[in-house]
Order: C-alpha cells, then structure tokens, then sequence
C-alpha cells in the first residue's frame, strides 16, 4: 500500500527522512479494526519523528501520522482516535495510562492507504462532515478542546490569551473558545498570523511579549520558553494557564514567587479522550464550526506537504487525500 513513512532521522534536514512509497499492508490484531483512510492530516508531531524525537532507530520504518478519517471493512465511516491506551490503567482516561502512545509511535500510523487500530478508537463520523473536515480534529482540534474544557474549565465570558497564532492548535482554540462565549486574544510574531487570527475570530492580536489591555483568566501556551514569562504576567491572580507543548524550549524561569504570590494554577494537558473526540464533533456541528485548512494534497504528494508544514508559513491544517 502506499505510505508516508519515517525511514531514518534527521534532526537538522527532516524531509530527507521521509519516504514516500509502497510499504506491506496493515496487519490487523484480534480486537482491532481496519480503517480504509479517505483523508489524513499532517501535525507538527510527525516533523519531530522525522527528526527522531521519541522514535529510535529500532522502530524504523515507522508510517507517520495520527489523524485519520476513513471507512471500516463493515463500511461504516469513522473518525480515527490516535490515543493507543487502556482508560482503566489511567482511572477512566486513556491519556492518563502510563504506558499510552500516540498512532505513528508504536504502531503504524494514518499517512497510508489503511491503518489499523482498536475496535474502540472509532468515532463515528457525522454525514454532514466531509472525510477532509473530520481528519484535522483528532490531534490539533482535540488537544485544544481539552485544553479549554476539561483541563482549562472555561467559562463563558473569561477572556482567554493563545500564545503563537498560527499552529494548528492555536488555530483550533481561537475558534472553539470564540464558540465557548470567551473574548481571544492572541499573539504572534508574524504580522500575517495576527490578520488571520482576527479573520479566525480573535478579538484582537498582540506581537509576542506585548502589554495586554487587561489581564486574562486562561493562556493557552504551547510556545514555551519564547512566551512562557509573558504567559504568567499576563494572568490574572487565580488565573489558569494550560500547557501542551515547548516548542521552543522546555525549560523557562519558572517564577515561582509569581505562581504561589498569585495563585496561580500550572495545568498540563496532552490530547484527548475518546469520549472527548466525540463531545468535540457534536460542540463543533452545534455550532456551525468546521476546521480552517491551509492546503490539500494528495497522499502520493506527502513531500510537498511536508515541505509546507516545515516551512511555518501555514495558518490551519494541511490534509492528505487518499483516493
């Protein structure tokens, strides 16, 4: 079948991973299904596979990918779950389950013709919802979610600052907290980023470390050491801030005296549930919401989409078709 897979790692050139090709079907296990992928969607995860973060060499080749929609062997059309977990080894949540992975990690993942994946990481996809829609939720879409709602407890009204405009989980939290009730704001470097934001729904658009008008009740950050002392300023006391990545570095101050003087609240969060994915869909088509996608290829032009993806010049999602 055809597959984008990593076949090596490249921390400097990741592109020069990548393979694009012919690679043996999906076996699928006892208590697995086979989802025949319609559409696929690229994340920021699959770039840092290629540069070998959290994929050593003993798993190679390794088909990337995490978001999928598609149809069943019995026909029906779903919406892939990458969250490979038990939720009784995490108290009812599968992100919680020690030894958790995401589709791409451990096992192949949704950038090919089918993946295979446990029975109960199907969602059903709504028919009002085109297969190209459905792929961008469950990675980007979803940890966002989360990150507002059972993680961030968002209430309508608060006002919330998304650090880095532009990313396909900020992307997502400007729209589903403009959906939630919130006042958005949001930052980023790029001038072209901030107008997209405001066109996506923010309030308004900050560069990167600026004066907010007002204190804000929830940041959403996925920066890292870049904002991570704007975020904590920009709270107000007993404010929230939500964490789901460091892109540009791990290890910030961590202004301590700030966090306990304010009492602040430092909140991890990573993906989502199944039972998530699903509250997801029905929010989004209760409020006539869908994803912003930047650009569609074909699978058989994954380089070309990666090559976009790496360049950090998309605002939205980038899909994959699979004929």
């Amino acid at each position: 079948m055809l597959a984008a897979a990593a076949t090596s790692a490249n921390a400097a050139t990741p592109l020069d991973a990548l393979t694009v090709g012919e690679f043996a079907d999906t076996e699928v296990p006892d208590g697995w299904v086979r989802v025949h992928v319609k559409s696929a969607s690229l994340n920021h995860h699959d770039l840092w596979s290629l540069r070998g973060v959290g994929l050593p060499a003993e798993r190679l080749p390794m088909i990337l990918g995490c978001d999928a929609a598609g149809v069943t062997d019995e026909g029906e059309e779903v919406i892939v779950h990458a969250v490979i977990g038990d939720p009784a080894a995490g108290g009812g949540d599968e992100t919680l389950d020690p030894r958790r992975s995401l589709l791409s990690e451990l096992y192949p993942g949704t950038l090919a013709e089918q993946v295979a994946i446990p029975a109960r990481n199907t969602v059903p996809k709504p028919s009002s919802w085109t297969f190209d829609d459905a792929a961008c939720l469950p990675t980007a879409w979803l940890t966002a979610y989360r990150m507002l709602t059972s993680r961030g407890h968002l209430i309508s009204g608060e006002t919330v600052l998304v650090q880095g405009a532009g990313g396909g989980v900020s992307s997502a939290a400007i729209a589903l907290a403009k959906s939630m009730g919130a006042r958005v704001w949001v930052t980023s470097r790029d001038e072209s980023k901030r107008a997209a934001a405001l066109e996506f729904g923010a309030d308004a658009a900050f560069e990167p470390g600026s004066r907010l008008p007002d204190r804000v009740d929830l940041v959403i950050e996925s920066v890292g050491e870049a904002t991570w002392a704007h975020s904590l300023k920009s709270l107000r006391p007993g404010g929230r801030i939500v964490v789901c990545g460091s892109t540009s570095g791990p290890n910030p101050p961590s202004d301590l005296a700030r966090v306990f003087f304010l009492q602040l609240s430092v909140i991890g969060s990573t993906m989502g549930t199944r039972e998530e994915l699903r509250d997801l869909v029905a929010h989004m088509d209760a409020a006539s919401l869908r994803p912003t996608i930047a650009a569609r290829f074909g699978l058989s032009d994954a380089r070309e989409a990666f090559a976009l993806l790496n360049s950090g010049a998309t605002v939205g999602k980038i899909t994959l078709s699979v004929a």
